[in-house]
């Protein structure tokens, strides 16, 4: 059939079904806008929307001039949506009292004189498409045509609402899943704050009372134990301490406002040059957008890249730290760079991870918690946070907010 015998009129409407049946999420929406849609495009009086359930027709949908059949469940092999469905194409009635496929006495009820069926999908059909009209007529090919467009365009659509439902369904699970971790974090927190900060007091303090008060009476490879000892429960208070940070930044409720970066990164550093009396760093800061985020947070982050920066370049005699920013229209990107120690791009992935460090304790101090705070905060925050470095030649670490927060 050629499509120019097709009014413009029902081409417009198969074109906004179209549209309509892209945003449907469920079944029930579908069925609503296609039977709809199917009475409208012949001008019918009467539409059905039939499921494949088995060996059954059920009627789920319809809308007529009078009922139908909503809600019943016929015989796949004894009923003209059956028909349609077994046979694979399009089931066309002028007369329904002359038709041996056509079950006469469930039609006598009915106001249906002549009809037109076809299947939703011709390759292994699951449902059809049904019009009625009160009044004997032959339907015409142009109508049936559109019937079977129609019925083709909802085959496509009921497959992505299964995709669209399994894929929630997984979304649910991930996100009770989530929630699972969540609670079981809490709880860890819980342990690591009370159960384990008690005997870690105990081990500390005793061990400086025993070099307190014994200190002259042990041997040297005794003090030197009992020190490492101490010094061990001090990095694993700090341990513990940033652990803590890692877990309560994660729930804490963010608090919007403007948020001056200059503001923020001139006091860092302003104090880091107070303590690093010693060294010679020279930071060199550019004009730094102000953004719309929650200051305490945001401070944080600033706080650990500023920090980590100072620490790799404490091996260089002098250290130089460049902190900048470039702004879009959508977001603003801002980054620290030093001249340090650098590390190497392979290991990237271990980057942002907790307890992951590029280098040992012995080189840089450090738990491998800050990296990962600050991806959370970044996160949180709508924006990403990445980094490029050379091993003795520096690294330059950028994080994204968005310009405005919804």
């Amino acid at each position: 059939m050629k499509m120019n015998n097709i009014s413009p009129e029902s081409l417009q409407l198969l074109v906004l079904t179209v549209q309509e049946l892209s945003q449907a999420r469920d079944l029930d929406t579908v069925m609503q806008i296609v039977r709809t849609t199917a009475r409208k495009l012949t001008g019918a009086d009467g539409a059905t929307f039939v499921l494949k359930e088995g060996n059954k027709c059920y009627y789920a949908d319809e809308d007529a001039i009078s009922p139908l059949w909503k809600g019943s469940r016929f015989p796949i092999d004894s009923c003209v949506s059956g028909w349609a469905m077994l046979n694979r194409k399009p089931a066309v009635v002028e007369d329904i009292y002359a038709d041996g496929r056509i079950p006469a006495d469930a039609y006598r009820p009915t106001f249906v004189k002549s009809l037109a069926m076809v299947p939703i999908r011709t390759i292994d059909p699951i449902g059809a498409i049904g019009n009625y009209w009160a009044t004997q007529r032959q339907p015409t090919e142009e109508e049936v045509w559109l019937l079977q467009s129609l019925a083709d365009i909802t085959a496509v659509t009921i497959e992505n609402v299964y995709v669209y439902a399994e894929l929630e369904q997984r979304v649910k699970e991930r996100t009770q899943q989530l929630e699972a971790i969540n609670k079981d974090l809490e709880a860890f927190s819980y342990t690591v704050s009370h159960d384990l900060r008690a005997p870690l007091r105990t081990i500390t303090n005793f061990s400086d009372m025993l070099l307190e008060k014994h200190g002259n009476d042990l041997p040297d490879d005794g003090k030197r134990i009992a020190g490492k000892i101490i010094d061990g429960g001090k990095r694993m208070s700090n341990l513990i301490d940033h652990l803590l940070v890692f877990f309560r930044n994660g729930k804490r409720e963010i608090r919007k406002q403007q948020v001056s970066m200059q503001t923020i990164v001139n006091n860092i550093t302003h104090d880091i040059k107070e303590q690093e009396t010693s060294r010679e760093i020279d930071f060199i800061v550019h004009e730094l957008p102000s953004v719309t985020a929650d200051e305490t947070l945001i401070n944080e982050v600033w706080m650990n890249l500023i920090s980590n920066a100072v620490k790799y370049t404490t091996g260089k005699q002098k250290a130089l730290i460049e902190i900048g920013a470039r702004k879009t229209d959508d977001e603003t990107v801002y980054h620290v760079k030093d001249n340090g120690a650098g590390f190497d791009m392979e290991y990237y992935d271990k980057l942002f991870m907790v307890f992951q460090r590029l280098h040992t304790s012995k080189e840089f101090e450090g738990t491998g918690v800050g990296l990962a705070t600050v991806q959370r905060i970044v996160n949180r925050h709508g924006g990403k946070i990445w980094a490029e470095g050379k091993v003795n030649e520096g690294a330059t670490f950028y994080f994204s907010l968005p310009n405005l927060m919804h």
